[in-house]
């Protein structure tokens, strides 16, 4: 059975008494209490092995209480609660001290697992992070799938880890890099972004290692690459999978030995960068292909992050409307709001160009209507609802419904007719059997696993496969998993 002494502290007295039947069932002896008063006076007092506590409380804020604690016993964990849920507690716990942060609400499974881990890791005192005084919130968002990117990018903040990040295009991949640096160990260095896709082939070993004069025709003098310019801090490599075969052999080598030489140079150059990485093309399907470099993917995937699609966090719709008109308005535009009709056509829009596509239709909004509260006819005008709702409500045909609407069969063969289309005279790059397979398979498990609230078990026997395949397909996929209470 474990042991040790758990101290609890929640303004809310029925979470209170959820989670100290939880602890107590699993062995732990827990003292509670609703204050933060309190739980400073027990642990200046030596009680306690581990503490949980909630952000807002009423006479203190758990975040000024967190770096005296760590002071006075930095050898004691501490897990943060809240149901603030937002990017910046995520980090906030972090810098603070905290071993972990849970956003409410969480799996009392969950919890009892932290807790296990908690005390059975060597106790050592933590290395308290620099405070970031900056408020602006890069991410936005309280949706499940979010809550999980808040946790993992709040742990990697204290290394120097390489990160891969994928998702599609307007996702918010270059803000996720951003913050990875701006609240990270290397935020004093420059973060330097580098797009693959929008440099010439012949210029991109150039362009990340800089050249010595002479090295080509054209080169009139010494130029310094992203490498150089991004010593000491961060280097984000967009669009990965569109760099060329050779380039990619260079960077391996800088990965593995840490120094690279300049075209047209001789010397060595040590270097010292963050690398994180981003793409919205499977990796392993190039790999496939003979596109890719196994080993260096293997190199650039050491922490994996899937920024989710706006279609499967549409809860978020709200926050993020919200956030981007609060920002037109700082910018001299006026104040507007959606009434519930529009926000609805909204949460039920597909958002192809996911995130990026949603701050346009926002800027547009608040630049081209004088209504101060946008309705449901103007939501319609500025989109296409006919092939991109993602459902109609039953017994209300929407009047821009097809008449006779389009089945699975016949999507997929007007989609594969335009992909086939713009590609004129040749043909599309090898490897599209696999490739359509996964697109379609993809949201598939997606939609089922949403349906079930995330249950496998369930989603297995809908889908008609054994659970074992479907897990394996969920991690080969890697798609996110959140399991849910139904409301």
């Amino acid at each position: 059975m474990p042991s040790g002494q758990i101290l609890l502290a929640d303004d809310d007295a029925a979470i209170r008494t959820v989670l100290n039947q939880a602890l107590s069932r699993a062995g732990y002896e827990v003292r509670s209490t609703s204050n933060a008063a309190t739980l400073w006076r027990w642990i200046a007092q030596g009680e306690g092995d581990i503490v949980i506590t909630d952000v807002m409380m009423p006479d203190e804020n758990a975040f000024d209480l967190l770096p005296r604690i760590k002071k006075l016993r930095p050898e004691i964990p501490i897990i943060v609660m809240s149901a603030q849920n937002t990017f910046m507690t995520a980090i906030k716990a972090s810098e603070r001290g905290a071993y972990e942060y849970l956003p409410k609400p969480f799996d009392l499974k969950e919890l009892v697992a932290v807790v296990g881990r908690a005390l059975s890791r060597p106790r050592t005192a933590a290395l308290a992070a620099t405070p970031v005084e900056s408020e602006d919130i890069p991410l936005v968002g309280r949706s499940h799938a979010m809550q999980e990117i808040y946790r993992a990018l709040a742990r990697l903040m204290a290394t120097d880890l390489t990160v891969m990040i994928t998702g599609e295009s307007g996702t918010g991949k270059e803000l996720v890099a951003k913050a990875l640096h701006d609240y990270g160990k290397r935020r004093q260095g420059p973060f330097v972004a580098v797009n693959m896709a929008a440099i010439p082939r012949e210029l991109i070993e150039s362009e990340l290692f800089g050249h010595e004069k002479g090295a080509f025709t054209g080169a009139t003098a010494r130029n310094t690459g992203r490498f150089e310019q991004a010593e000491g801090g961060t280097l984000f490599l967009d669009e990965i999978g569109d760099m060329p075969m050779e380039a990619q052999t260079r960077l391996l080598r800088v990965l593995q030995q840490g120094e690279y030489t300049t075209v047209g140079g001789r010397v060595p150059i040590k270097t010292n960068v963050r690398i994180v990485a981003a793409t919205n093309k499977d990796l392993r399907v190039l790999i496939q292909q003979g596109l890719f470099r196994e080993d260096l993917y293997f190199r650039l995937n050491v922490v994996p992050l899937r920024l989710p699609p706006l279609r499967e966090r549409v809860e978020d719709i709200p926050d993020l409307v919200r956030h981007f008109f609060s920002l037109v308005e700082k910018e001299g535009l006026p104040r507007k709001q959606l009434d519930a009709e529009a926000m609805d056509r909204l949460k039920r829009y597909r958002w192809p160009g996911n995130v990026r596509e949603l701050e346009n239709l926002v800027r547009r909004l608040a630049a081209l209507y004088p209504q101060d509260t946008i309705t449901g006819a103007i939501i319609d005008a500025e989109l296409d609802p006919q092939p991109l709702l993602l459902s109609q409500p039953a017994g209300k045909p929407a009047a821009q419904a097809h008449q006779n609407p389009e089945g699975l069969s016949e999507a997929v063969e007007r989609h594969l007719a335009e992909y086939f289309s713009g590609f004129r005279d040749s043909l599309p790059p090898p490897g599209l059997y696999h490739r359509i397979l996964r697109e379609i398979e993809g949201p598939l498990i997606g939609a089922a696993l949403a349906a079930t609230r995330g249950n496998q078990i369930r989603a297995a026997e809908l889908l008609g496969v054994n659970r074992n395949t479907l897990r394996k397909k969920v991690r080969d996929l890697e798609l996110m998993v959140v399991r849910t209470n139904r409301s």
